[in-house]
């Protein structure tokens, strides 16, 4: 495999930067996965291993700015988002620690021996242990949150697994950079800067997924790119947990109530939504279904207005741009697809937000309007106006898996009249969020948050933003009838470590 040069692309006009490093050839991928490999013990002190993480959220607050500056360059997506999403890195980073800290991640359960069970139970105890090397692929769209500190780096530094990054090739200036930082940090408390590494090339990533000492991979991105990783990592001699993130519609419904209730207030809403980050959220609502008549008008004529006061912005590289505009042209051109507020090329460089309709009755069997049930990355959303509620539960029907699924229903219906509880239900098997009278874009990290959903949303029931994401890089294992002083502290009758566990089936904290 040939050394190529990886430049640093400004997406505002199309040209390179810089060049910022070369790709990796199988035999630079090897050296860097076997070099984390090594690193495995310096990560089993829970200990070192929150403060490294703690470390790594201080530099990178520190080195703020220059970063912000790097990542807006290559990305266009501007400081302000740029710096709230660092933030939310930083915030993620301490959270971890705080997880690794309380311990209850381990999952610690030990029952001593009972004779007088059916069968005899000997003595067990049971933790859980890290996979080993996590390959981490980085999304485009989010040059911190997803990418080389981000969520699935983050947790599988928490559960005590090195990573190798596969940086993303819109923002490579910036992947160094955060690496540096992330090696400075780990040096700081002690661990060898080959925890986290960095290589440059597709090549390199599909090398990566075969290693053998890949004991595990994370993905966010495209279906097309997403499902040839799945597939490779389950062809393995080896096969290996592949968490990937693919794609999702992020179906609304819109009840005839809701519509008649607040059709402003939704229309405006919906238009933030679907054009917020320029339609670069893996969470945009691309697919609305509203009521017919004139409550549905209402609810058009306020999206329309808010989408036709939206400037015309820069998408993350130009080969999405141009996906973008031919995505929308086709789907533009089946018949009865109607364009309010056309979407398509702004200038030279950018993109023009718009929407598309059609009468939701092309959308409930299978045929040619199949694309409008497809992912748009861009500012674009399709909204399918259905006739009744049985047209609405067809369509609702034909939908792939998502990460979320919304319903906006009026104050009667969320008061649990009508049939509120019904549609929850509907849209529950489609999505791993669902969202009443709000709107998909914004995941928090919080303990109880679910970012993943049915296949193509994510290929496995994990999720990737939250306290939980840790689980995806743990193993069980359970010692039978060992001594006591064999044991680790872990699973040691005295808790040496103060572990909330499970005691002879007593829960303690």
């Amino acid at each position: 495999m040939a050394a190529a040069p990886v430049w640093s692309v400004d997406p505002r006009t199309g040209k390179q930067r810089e060049q910022v490093a070369v790709e990796a050839t199988a035999q630079e991928v090897d050296s860097v996965v076997r070099a984390a490999h090594a690193t495995r013990e310096a990560l089993a002190d829970r200990a070192v291993r929150a403060a490294f993480l703690r470390a790594a959220a201080d530099r990178l607050e520190a080195a703020k700015d220059q970063l912000v500056e790097v990542a807006d360059a290559e990305t266009a997506l501007g400081p302000v988002r740029l710096t709230g999403e660092l933030a939310r890195t930083c915030y993620q980073l301490r959270a971890f620690a705080g997880i690794v800290d309380e311990g209850a991640f381990l999952d610690v359960v030990i029952n001593h021996p009972d004779d007088t069970a059916t069968p005899p139970v000997p003595d067990l105890r049971r933790y859980k242990v890290p996979l080993g090397v996590v390959a981490v692929y980085s999304a485009s769209n989010f040059p911190f949150a997803f990418s080389v500190a981000g969520g699935d780096t983050a947790s599988a530094l928490a559960a005590g697994c090195p990573v190798v990054v596969k940086a993303h090739p819109d923002h490579p200036a910036l992947s160094e950079l955060v690496a540096h930082v992330l090696r400075a940090a780990a040096a700081e408390h002690g661990i060898d800067q080959a925890v986290v590494g960095l290589v440059h090339g597709f090549e390199a990533g599909v090398e990566l997924i075969k290693h053998p000492l890949v004991a595990a991979a994370g993905f966010t991105g495209s279906i097309r790119g997403g499902r040839a990783l799945f597939d490779a990592a389950a062809a393995r001699p080896v096969p290996i947990p592949f968490h990937g993130e693919l794609g999702s519609l992020n179906p609304v419904l819109v009840t005839e109530a809701a519509a008649a209730e607040r059709a402003e207030a939704i229309g405006a809403g919906l238009a933030g939504s679907m054009t917020l980050g320029v339609g670069q959220f893996c969470v945009k609502p691309g697919l609305v279904l509203v009521p017919s008549g004139a409550a549905g008008d209402g609810l058009l004529k306020s999206l329309t207005d808010a989408v036709s006061d939206t400037e015309a912005g820069v998408l993350l590289d130009h080969r999405m741009r141009d996906n973008f505009i031919a995505g929308v042209a086709e789907r533009a051109e089946l018949p009865d697809v109607e364009s309010p507020v056309t979407p398509g090329a702004g200038g030279e460089h950018t993109v023009s937000a718009g929407f598309l309709t059609v009468p939701a009755e092309k959308l409930a069997s299978e045929g040619a309007y199949d694309l409008l049930l497809e992912e748009c990355f861009g500012p674009v959303t399709v909204v399918a106006r259905y006739e009744s509620e049985d047209e609405a539960k067809a369509v609702l029907s034909r939908l792939p898996g998502n990460l979320t699924a919304t319903v906006q229903l009026s104050e009667e219906e969320a008061a649990g009249q009508g049939r509120g509880a019904e549609l929850l239900a509907e849209l529950t098997p489609l999505a791993g969020r669902v969202l009443v009278n709000g709107w998909p874009t914004g995941v928090a990290v919080a303990p109880a948050q679910h970012h993943g959903g049915p296949y193509p949303a994510t290929t496995s029931t994990s999720t990737s933003v939250g306290g939980t994401a840790i689980e995806r890089w743990l193993r069980p294992v359970v010692y039978q009838n060992a001594p006591e002083a064999l044991l680790p502290p872990e699973l040691r009758d005295d808790n040496p470590l103060g572990l909330p566990r499970r005691f002879n089936n007593n829960l303690e904290r």
